[in-house]
């Protein structure tokens, strides 16, 4: 078989266990919140987030585009394949860390900091432009906005419905998260489904099997979603249990407003920009803001300083393992 055609083969398989990881890792940013508020039961948000992710998936084209193009250049030579491979083993191994200690850390970050990272050792050029442009500063200003606009939205539904009865109004928000849970999670499939098939477009770009990395074929999107809807559906408790109860004790109002402001934001990042934002630090601020309307003790902060911690690990972490596989498996490309 043609060693390319291997290479290629390769690529694509770490990234389908890519984001095979990234579903069960990132399942909580879709679900925590409507399973800890009772809206759902776990199984039932864990399908509904899996639907979620298979339909978003092909809403997500420009995210892919940028993921393929837009922030590294590797030319259509087959010793790229293992900078494609080794950035996506960086992100793989920093998913499974996270996931066994619990901290919702974005696998967006890590699949772009290991391919950074591997494409910097491999010699090749990073776009440190679109870098800035699609990943930095939305990485810095996507959870201002969640945490501003969760407070703000929280802020309009304690006056909108001041004077209701409290267990109607929570019967009447449970309802309404499975709404906004469904909108997450499509959301959620817009960004990470999108990122998985940036890669896998890239490693046909530069196995030669493909002109460009604009062109999507449709079996990229499909096998991509359906990887990433099932791991979804396998689950991802360690984490679902931080964001859901450990970080603020959520009802049902508070769940409905800290989907429906994460949602907005990652439809805004992924129709109109292309961004490849993290759906875990959207989430995760939008929950805090909305916390912060009970007083600043509600929030649990030392719970939220470890997963800022490991937000701010992510990058350079994926990146520094990246690297350090690129060496490992430099002779088999």
């Amino acid at each position: 078989m043609d060693p390319v055609l291997i290479g290629v083969i390769a690529v694509i398989l770490a990234a389908m266990v890519f984001d095979y990881t990234n579903g069960f890792h990132d399942a909580a940013n879709a679900i925590a919140t409507s399973v800890s508020t009772r809206a759902l039961s776990p199984r039932q948000a864990l399908a509904l987030a899996a639907v979620g992710n298979f339909v978003g998936a092909h809403l997500g084209a420009k995210v892919a585009q940028t993921v393929g193009s837009g922030l590294v250049d590797i030319p259509q030579e087959s010793v790229g394949l293992s900078v494609v491979f080794a950035g996506v083993v960086g992100a793989i191994t920093w998913n499974l860390i996270t996931w066994w200690f619990g901290l919702p850390s974005s696998s967006s970050h890590a699949l772009i900091g290991g391919l950074v990272g591997a494409t910097i050792v491999g010699g090749y050029e990073v776009l440190w432009g679109g870098l800035l442009d699609k990943v930095v500063l939305p990485m810095v200003i996507s959870p201002v906005v969640g945490l501003t606009l969760g407070f703000v939205v929280m802020i309009a539904i304690l006056w909108i419905f001041r004077r209701g009865n409290p267990r109607k109004l929570n019967r009447g928000f449970k309802v309404a998260q499975s709404i906004s849970a469904a909108a997450m999670a499509v959301g959620h499939g817009m960004q990470d489904a999108a990122k998985t098939m940036g890669i896998v477009v890239l490693a046909l770009y530069v196995g030669g099997f493909q002109d460009n990395t604009e062109h999507i074929p449709e079996w990229v999107f499909i096998s991509s979603a359906a990887v990433l809807a099932a791991g979804t559906y396998a689950g991802g408790w360690r984490i679902i249990k931080t964001l859901g109860r450990k970080v603020i004790d959520l009802g049902p109002p508070e769940g409905f407003a800290a989907e429906t402001v994460a949602s907005g934001v990652l439809y805004t990042n992924a129709l109109v920009f292309g961004a490849p934002i993290s759906t875990t630090h959207t989430i995760t601020s939008a929950i805090m803001g909305v916390g912060t309307t009970k007083g600043l003790a509600a929030v649990r902060w030392g719970v939220a300083g470890n997963i800022v911690t490991a937000w701010i690990l992510t990058f350079p972490a994926a990146a520094a393992v990246a690297a350090g596989v690129y060496y490992l498996v430099r002779p088999l490309f």
